[in-house]
């Protein structure tokens, strides 16, 4: 509801390798790759399993699950690319 909602997050400054991480814990098993050197404004790519049989919106969705209230405070922007491993190659 305000700034004590993103209090109790481990990173007060997100970078892309804490991005990465949050990514990983929340989608097991998911290769991701985040870049980004403003401290605001990233992009990312995940491949992931998971995503077999989805539509886009419906990975993003997730994506953004693994981040909750980061997003929209922390994260300004997150440009995704979202692949299942036959996808990616």
């Amino acid at each position: 509801m305000g700034p004590a909602d993103t209090a109790s997050t481990d990173a007060p400054a997100m970078t892309p390798d804490a991005i990465r991480q949050l990514i990983e814990q929340g989608l097991p098993g998911a290769q991701v790759r985040v870049f980004g050197d403003d401290g605001v404004h990233f992009e990312a790519l995940v491949v992931s399993e998971a995503f077999h049989g989805k539509l886009p919106l419906a990975r993003h969705r997730m994506v953004y699950a693994t981040l909750g209230a980061l997003m929209g405070n922390e994260i300004h922007a997150l440009s995704l690319k979202t692949l299942t491993p036959a996808e990616a190659g």
